[in-house]
């Protein structure tokens, strides 16, 4: 408390004696790496800079807002005053990465007033971490006008230069991209590759990109921009003026171009700014996790439950059977017919498979009529969330389940139709009660309904915090899939266990599928906001195996798809392939039988955006570790220390790796594995073949293990 009145003191004390002349403010995060600079200028200008150890960051970057109602830019503010404060505190999450957060920031608020004579006041919020900045505007409840109709925001972030960036386009409606790597001045959503293959891309700039959006500077900071706490507003894009490097806001608009319909008090989400000169601190941050709100589910710890998963899903997408109970395979252009995928014969094995592996749940797509005539209809009653098809017994499966110790895990696709999802939420979630589901995995494929809303509107946000909560109140968790790209809202609600909301691993059966550096900027962007559902694990890399007229295949080598449940982050990950292809190679299985979901700690080893990733995560109440490596299209060579492991024990790594002559493209089903007796004084040299990956379990030795395993050498 003695430093924020003294600070407070000291900032009006600069107010009063420079009352005719530009007002600055810097303050230095809690290790003095990063400092803020603002400035209120005598026009009435809030500006902001962003310095990491003396480099410049961000430039001078504008603040503001455009309202409709009333019709007015709040772009000129008096500056009534400054409250300052600094915390410092640690967490717990419910589940996660690591088992403790510290939250530790300073905090600025300045307190404005509408320059213009509307009497409109406003907040900006700071909060500076040793890993970036964050800041938000906040309406306080007015002395006239309580509702606003949001035009945009005019946030800037003026960057210093033609950063290297990795991208995608702007789009209301879709995050299924491969990304781009180019140049900042290179940015140009027209540009088609990637593009071509979005159904429902809404483009609205081609120098606009989505966040989160990670860059790398000529002089070695890493910056990545986001947002946290996407509540009750629009998901930000940003938009680039190439001429000056400088991003400004843009929000997704509603049916009739609004932004947002907002009643004081309210507060926007956080805008982040994430930066070091260590690609490694970029992905430990925990900045966008604490300027999301502690959980409003009070006994998540009881029933919010990390978990593995296998399910009747892949065999849909590489054509082996369908979704609909007619056999045709709607939306996955296949055209023959083919046998209905979720029958409780076929529903059985994979309880069965789950069961023998120790495997919590089983996913189970098109087991509900309307699949027939769902895709692209823009039809708002097609399915109910109730109706099983015949071949499905859901009372039989239920029972039957229970017996094996195993989850069935429900599958609600909207169509797109999110207000006939609305309707039928209770009636939904009081039927995944009675019969033992208690995680659900939403879709959101097509056109949104309400029409002309858009899937990353404010009405769409608000609709998904709201299955969030409602699925809190019925004990179930969600994985939401073609949803808003994630902003920490898991620790808010961490029943809202993983999303979608990117490329994910079955473009690579049915399309030009994902590059080899896919999955080593995904951490780096998409994952910056919370954990994906990515369904990793597919060990048939090539899909001729299915059908030899086609030409598709996994951008990864084998090892590769092992090391993604440890480089992809989620309490919820899938062994996506089918039960047969695993059933072939037990041995390769192991890895994903023994990788923990949930993590007491995770060290960030090395990585480069779009080039490599090496993370070792270490499982939730356990000595256990496990390791991650993942390259892209070009071969590396590793020396990883593993000195994170515990001092005075010894441990059998099994290494999980690509034979010599692996390579994601001729080879890539060619793996070794080895087991040798390591501790923390060893250096394990990973070799990764292109495409390629290595994973590794690092469990305690048994007595009789240390007399009969080899040392690594």
């Amino acid at each position: 408390m003695l430093l924020k009145r003294l600070l407070t003191i000291l900032f009006m004390s600069g107010i009063v004696q420079q009352a005719f002349a530009d007002q600055s403010i810097t303050i230095s995060s809690p290790d003095n790496n990063i400092q803020l600079g603002i400035l209120h200028r005598t026009n009435g200008d809030i500006v902001y800079r962003v310095f990491y150890k003396g480099k410049k960051a961000i430039e001078p970057s504008g603040l503001g807002m455009k309202l409709k109602n009333p019709e007015l830019s709040l772009l000129k503010f008096d500056l009534l005053a400054i409250d300052s404060s600094v915390t410092d505190e640690t967490w717990k999450p419910v589940w996660g990465e690591v088992n403790s957060i510290r939250n530790n920031y300073k905090q600025i608020v300045l307190k404005l007033a509408d320059r213009s004579g509307s009497g409109i006041q406003v907040q900006v919020i700071f909060r500076i971490f040793n890993d970036g900045v964050g800041f938000r505007y906040l309406f306080p409840a007015q002395t006239k006008l309580n509702h606003f109709i949001i035009a945009d925001e005019l946030t800037q972030i003026a960057v210093t230069g033609d950063h290297n960036a990795f991208w995608i386009p702007g789009d209301y409606d879709t995050n299924e991209y491969g990304y781009y790597n180019s140049s900042l001045s290179k940015i140009d959503a027209s540009g088609g590759g990637f593009a071509q293959e979005i159904h429902a891309k809404t483009f609205f700039d081609n120098n606009a990109v989505q966040t989160p959006l990670m860059m790398k500077s000529a002089d070695g900071l890493y910056i990545n921009l986001h947002e946290a706490a996407l509540l009750n507003y629009p998901a930000m894009n940003l938009v680039l003026d190439k001429s000056s490097f400088i991003f400004t806001s843009h929000l997704v608009p509603d049916a009739v171009g609004n932004k947002a319909y907002l009643q004081a008090p309210f507060a926007t989400p956080w805008r982040t700014i994430i930066v070091s000169d260590k690609a490694t601190e970029i992905l430990a941050s925990k900045l966008i996790l604490n300027l999301n709100e502690p959980s409003k589910v009070a006994d998540a710890t009881a029933w919010v439950k990390p978990q593995k998963m296998v399910g009747v899903w892949w065999e849909m997408h590489v054509g082996k059977s369908s979704w609909d109970y007619s056999g045709g395979q709607v939306g996955s252009q296949q055209s023959t017919k083919v046998p209905h995928g979720a029958t409780t014969a076929n529903v059985k094995r994979y309880i069965d498979f789950a069961a023998t592996h120790g495997i919590q749940g089983v996913l189970v797509e098109g087991w509900n009529t309307g699949w027939e005539d769902w895709f692209g209809q823009w039809k708002e009653d097609v399915f109910d969330f109730v109706t099983p098809y015949p071949d499905f017994n859901v009372k039989e499966l239920q029972q039957y389940a229970a017996s094996k110790g195993v989850k069935i895990i429900m599958h609600h696709e909207t169509s797109g139709s999110a207000t006939n999802y609305e309707r039928w939420m209770d009636t939904a979630y009081r039927f995944m009660n009675r019969f033992g589901y208690d995680a659900v995995k939403t879709g959101y494929v097509g056109r949104i309904i309400p029409r002309g809303e858009h899937h990353d509107g404010q009405w769409m946000v608000r609709h998904y915090e709201r299955v969030a909560a409602k699925t809190a109140q019925h004990h179930i968790m969600v994985d939401a899939h073609e949803p808003v790209r994630p902003t920490g809202l898991h620790r808010t609600y961490p029943n809202w266990l993983a999303s979608e909301a990117a490329r994910g691993n079955e473009f690579n059966a049915w399309s030009v599928g994902n590059m080899p550096d896919h999955e080593a900027i995904l951490p780096f962007t998409r994952l910056m906001g919370g954990p994906m559902d990515y369904t990793p694990g597919i060990f048939k890399i090539k899909m001729n195996h299915y059908n030899a007229d086609k030409k598709e295949q996994v951008h990864t080598t084998l090892t590769k798809q092992l090391a993604l449940y440890v480089t992809m982050y989620s309490p919820l990950q899938m062994a996506a392939d089918l039960p047969e292809n695993y059933e072939a190679r037990m041995d390769a299985f192991q890895f994903i039988k023994d990788v923990a979901v949930d993590w007491d700690d995770s060290r960030m080893l090395e990585a480069e955006p779009g080039d490599y990733v090496i993370i070792s995560r270490k499982a939730k109440g356990s000595n256990n570790w496990f390791v991650g490596a993942i390259t892209d299209e070009n071969a590396r060579n590793f020396s990883t220390s593993l000195s994170f492991l515990d001092t005075d024990k010894k441990y059998v790594a099994t290494i999980y790796r690509d034979a010599d002559n692996a390579h994601w493209k001729d080879n890539p089903e060619a793996y070794v594995i080895e087991k040798f007796l390591v501790d923390a004084k060893t250096i394990l040299k990973l070799k990764l073949a292109p495409g390629g990956g290595s994973a590794v379990s690092l469990i305690p030795a048994r007595a009789e293990e240390i007399k009969l395993i080899k040392k690594y050498k």
